[in-house]
């Protein structure tokens, strides 16, 4: 029937291609990122170990596969099959087989990191974390090169960008005063969680030039993301402004995966004409020079019809509940409402820290420490400690030692974790030293070690000529004072 034409969308072709491709390759970060790092944080022999965190866990609100029993070898073992799932999709094999290849290539990727995402703790409780799951989902359900890419879905993606970035742009707008009066990025370049190369610059730029960023970033999160739903072109002109104002972002700073995936899931909005007419090599048709899909056997199934509209008809239900809370003046931040975490509530920074709080871990290998005593300063890979150093771009990988390590001095420095992160190092334990940029002690373990609190900023161009640093830092207090591990295992003040 000529009506069920509609719901493919051949003219999107671009689209499909870069959103499974892109979305595949975070999906590879993400899994790479916890094949290092999850055993470290979270295994066995962790900081906060898994299989503790599973002895009280209810298997009914959170699936994982873990459930039945965690080891850090299983954990390798998803990883490893997660990655190498990815890669495959992201060379576009699955693609070309029938559309329920990638089907279940993605539905095996969101199940894996779903698993290991529902035992992760706070070292897993990041908005992007939900928003990957909740993305290859719904890419699931594009299809393969044998058919055309599925209009409903396409619109359920855009969906998504659309809460990603009103939703943020909401959460600014209730939230701090900074917001509202255009101040908000005297203070963010700085203040960011893990700063990148060019955030001193960003940050030393005329704080008019600063206000207008503001105001272009209510303008891409509250008004662009409307535009997204409109005829082309200008669907396509919402999408970049979405992935220019998404680079400045991933240009300033490192967020994960956040920006990186913003910028695929734009694409959504972005057709073939019109990406051909920006970037000519981009081919106006993918599967044979102006033939017809059913002259190149691409024919969408009614069996493929019928899951594609079901799945829409599901994310549809339940976009009530985000829906209802975009406009809630009880607005949720990064919430999900259903177990399987989709068709969440997105959003960022609604307030802005002021004043950057770095936690320094230092220790010593004197027996009885003095005055006198010499410490030395354990460094980090991503955030700010030696003030002579150029932060490094990271994202999208996502160093969650770091990220945690920030939120420290937010709330409280008497977390569970970082106390047993102390003890490790303590030990001199190897595993945990990996994910340090710096041992000062070359794997020895110092007989003490210490929490200080410092203020940093940014040095003014002045300072850096004159120093030679980028931070200027001053010492606050000690919020843990020296602590020893004694020969029983225990601690000592």
């Amino acid at each position: 029937m000529d009506w069920l034409s509609w719901f493919d969308a051949p003219e999107y072709e671009f689209a499909r291609q870069v959103l499974q491709r892109g979305v595949a390759a975070l999906y590879f970060v993400a899994f790479l990122s916890s094949l290092n790092q999850f055993p470290v944080l979270l295994g066995e022999r962790g900081l906060l170990p898994a299989p503790k965190y599973l002895s009280g866990f209810s298997r009914l609100r959170r699936p994982t596969l873990f459930r039945w029993r965690y080891s850090d070898r299983l954990l390798r073992w998803v990883c490893a099959a997660g990655m190498v799932v990815s890669a495959l999709l992201v060379a576009g094999l699955p693609q070309q087989g029938p559309p329920w290849v990638p089907l279940m290539a993605f539905l095996g990727l969101w199940l894996l990191y779903m698993s290991i995402v529902n035992v992760g703790q706070t070292f897993y409780g990041f908005g992007w974390e939900m928003l990957l799951l909740e993305a290859g989902f719904t890419v699931a359900f594009l299809g393969s090169n044998q058919t055309d890419p599925p209009r409903t879905i396409l619109i359920l993606v855009v969906w998504l960008v659309f809460r990603l970035e009103f939703g943020a742009g909401m959460i600014k707008i209730r939230g701090g005063r900074e917001w509202r009066d255009l101040t908000a990025l005297y203070y963010h370049h700085e203040t960011q969680p893990m700063p990148g190369p060019l955030s001193r610059q960003a940050h030393l730029l005329p704080k008019p030039l600063h206000k207008v960023e503001v105001l272009g970033n209510h303008f891409a999160q509250l008004v662009v993301p409307f535009f997204l739903f409109a005829p082309q072109p200008v669907g396509s002109a919402a999408a970049a402004v979405v992935i220019l104002t998404q680079l400045w972002l991933v240009a300033s700073g490192n967020f994960a995966w956040l920006n990186w995936i913003a910028i695929v899931l734009a694409f959504a909005a972005v057709s073939d004409p019109v990406a051909h007419a920006v970037v000519p090599v981009i081919p106006l048709d993918w599967h044979g020079a102006g033939a017809s899909s059913a002259a190149v056997g691409r024919d969408t199934p009614l069996w493929w019809l019928v899951i594609t509209l079901a799945v829409t008809l599901l994310l549809v239900i339940l976009s009530y509940w985000p829906l209802r809370n975009l406009f809630s003046s009880r607005q949720l931040m990064n919430a999900s409402f259903n177990r399987w975490q989709l068709v969440n509530t997105y959003g960022a920074f609604g307030s802005v820290t002021k004043k950057r709080i770095e936690i320094v871990v230092e220790g010593t290998l004197d027996g009885d420490p003095d005055d006198s005593s010499e410490w030395r300063e354990y460094g980090f890979k991503g955030k700010p400690g030696d003030v002579r150093r150029i932060p490094r771009q990271w994202a999208p990988y996502h160093l969650r030692l770091d990220w945690l390590m920030w939120f420290l001095p937010l709330r409280t420095v008497h977390e569970e974790w970082f106390y047993a992160f102390l003890g490790k190092l303590l030990e001199a334990d190897r595993p945990t030293l990996r994910l340090l940029r710096h041992d000062p002690f070359d794997a020895e373990p110092p007989h003490w070690v210490r929490v200080r609190s410092y203020h940093y900023r940014f040095a003014t161009r002045q300072e850096h000529r004159q120093t030679g640093d980028r931070w200027v830092r001053t010492l606050l207090h000690e919020p843990i004072p020296p602590i020893s591990l004694r020969r029983s295992g225990g601690r000592k003040r």
